[in-house]
């Protein structure tokens, strides 16, 4: 058995609920039923807790996924820096204009270099995950 209820809605809520019933192709008593249904429902909260807790779940492991290859980038440049510093001596003043042109000119083509590598997908993270699974592996 049912019981007969009247309601007022906004007449922007109104459009909206006789749309939506249009495209699904379903009474809007049915819609206003199961909505109500939901919204008293005593899991309602728990549902949506859950759902909140999934995409939180998912932004962390994609955050913990950016600070590894943060961390990865950071400990590169920071070997690569020492290693350059202890094994570059310094130039006369001779050459250092020579030397500096030069310089601008392979940082050209790192940069370069660099497009390319990202335009075909190549990332330092993969890679040296590959490294370490194979190692794993041996």
């Amino acid at each position: 058995m049912r019981i007969k209820h009247t309601i007022r809605l906004p007449p922007d809520l109104s459009a909206k609920l006789a749309d939506y019933a249009a495209r699904k192709k379903v009474p809007q008593a049915l819609i206003v039923e199961t909505a109500l249904a939901s919204f008293l429902s005593p899991d309602g909260p728990e549902r949506l807790e859950a759902a909140l807790a999934r995409r939180l779940d998912r932004m962390t492991r994609q955050l913990e996924r950016m600070e590894r290859r943060v961390t990865i980038s950071n400990e590169s440049l920071a070997v690569f820096v020492r290693f350059w510093l202890t094994s570059t001596p310094p130039l006369p003043d001779a050459t250092l204009a020579a030397a500096q042109s030069k310089g601008r000119e392979r940082y050209d083509g790192f940069v370069e270099a660099v497009g390319r590598r990202l335009a075909r997908g190549i990332l330092l993270a993969d890679e040296l995950g590959d490294k370490a699974r194979n190692e794993e592996n041996r």
